[in-house]
């Protein structure tokens, strides 16, 4: 879609400069403004609106089995009491069909005993919490551009130390705004003022820390601390921006009453749930653009090359895990470096190492760097060839079977490749140049 002239022009300005040549207030205001357009640009393209949905699919089914096993683990706090008032204040902006909501859901809560479900019950409990975790995760890691998911026992021990200390953190918060808000607090006249205004921004601070302290454990790779609460930040602002927007469409939307009856809280629910899934993912990519300053460029980014480059792109990251390798550096051989010395984005780069690390050719180390898998005069260079050649299509090569005419002509294509090459391994052929 062809821009009007103002706008085409205000948008080749922020991808006009370089951002190694700017410094100050402008460098920060450009990068802004490019991770927010490459976002927009994500959003359009549909992914992450859709993990945004499926998570509020996913948390209708969980959300009950969720806050009974936070409900278990408060209640040895002595604070289960202060499930309602967290539910009532995550559910503000539906006005008072978000009292309503709250009310139904905590009488649900109540009604599940956990000493009478036995061990398969209770199996089957921590299990939906814990796919509910899951599926955040992958939505995470989608928005990261990670293609390896956490090993189980990884994920165990994250996931309950979510379940179980992240209860008791959120209610020591909500306690403390309790504390400020109350009437003994409020009777002092010279602290009420600086005490309201303490409140205020505390409940700022705490949403932003909530959104960043997510940015920070869920994605699996390391996030910097800046960048989690750079989109943090941006999260919980806006956040707070679309719960008093919200609030205010809650309040007109007779019409959905009128015509959905009862069931215009569920849909307003929903709603609300999509938006509030939606503000995370999009915190979680522009944390993940501010940490790859690399990628803020606006060039569609390939996401299926074709045979003779994935052939190059294949050579280039071995040659460049091998050099790293008899270097003893692992920081070349690290997805940041591969990434930013092909030119590539973080998807396709992880995809050609995956299909590389599959073929048995590398490995990744503990450091998160990779490695080859053997001795480099051990991986012929004719190896690499046919994993690029195959590649993701070698399944779909299989389900469709050449016949014996064409078979023999790539058979001796092949074979005039192996004779090139004349054995020919990664080592001779870094030693050579």
């Amino acid at each position: 879609m062809k821009l009007p002239l103002p706008l085409q022009r205000a948008f080749e300005a922020v991808w006009r400069d370089d951002l190694e040549l700017l410094r100050g207030p402008r460098r920060q205001l450009i990068i802004l403004l490019r991770i927010l357009l490459l976002v927009g640009r994500d959003l359009a393209r549909g992914m992450i609106t859709l993990r945004a949905m499926s998570l509020v699919y996913t948390t209708l089914l969980s959300f009950v089995p969720l806050l009974a096993v936070s409900f278990s683990v408060l209640k040895g706090f002595g604070v289960h009491d202060q499930i309602e008032p967290f539910l009532m204040e995550l559910l503000q902006p539906l006005g008072d069909k978000g009292a309503e909501i709250a009310q139904r859901i905590v009488g649900f809560v109540e009604q599940v005993n956990i000493r009478v479900l036995g061990a398969l019950g209770v199996a089957l409990l921590l299990y939906t919490v814990m796919s509910l975790i899951h599926k955040i995760e992958a939505a995470f890691n989608y928005t990261w551009r990670i293609h390896r998911a956490r090993r189980m026992s990884q994920r165990f021990s994250n996931y309950l130390s979510v379940v179980l200390v992240g209860p008791v953190l959120v209610f020591a918060a909500m306690a403390l705004t309790a504390t400020l808000k109350s009437q003994a607090v409020q009777n002092l006249p010279w602290l009420s003022e600086g005490l309201w205004v303490f409140g205020v921004v505390m409940q700022y601070v705490m949403i932003i820390g909530a959104f960043t302290f997510v940015y920070l454990l869920v994605p699996n790779t390391r996030v910097n601390f800046r960048s989690a609460l750079y989109g943090g930040v941006i999260a919980g602002l806006s956040w707070r921006a679309a719960g008093l927007l919200f609030a205010g469409f809650a309040a007109r939307s007779t019409s959905y009453t009128a015509i959905y009856s009862s069931f215009a809280i569920l849909l307003l629910f929903m709603i609300w749930l999509y938006v509030g899934w939606l503000i995370l993912l999009i915190g979680a990519s522009i944390a993940y653009y501010h940490q790859h300053p690399e990628l803020l460029r606006w060039e569609e980014e390939m996401t299926d090359p074709p045979p003779r480059l994935r052939e190059v792109l294949m050579l280039q990251l071995m040659r460049s895990i091998a050099q790293a390798f008899l270097r003893g550096d692992p920081h070349l051989a690290a997805d940041g470096a591969l990434m930013q010395r092909l030119g590539l984005g973080r998807e396709l780069t992880g995809r050609l190492l995956a299909e590389l690390k599959t073929s048995g050719l590398i490995q990744r180390a503990e450091a998160g760097h990779w490695l080859p898998t053997r001795a480099l005069d051990r991986i012929r260079l004719a190896d690499i060839f046919r994993v690029a050649r195959e590649g993701a299509d070698h399944a779909m090569l299989a389900r469709y079977p050449a016949d014996d005419a064409v078979a023999a002509l790539q058979r001796s294509w092949e074979g005039c490749i192996e004779a090139g090459l004349e054995g020919k391994t990664l080592k001779d052929w870094i030693e050579s140049s």
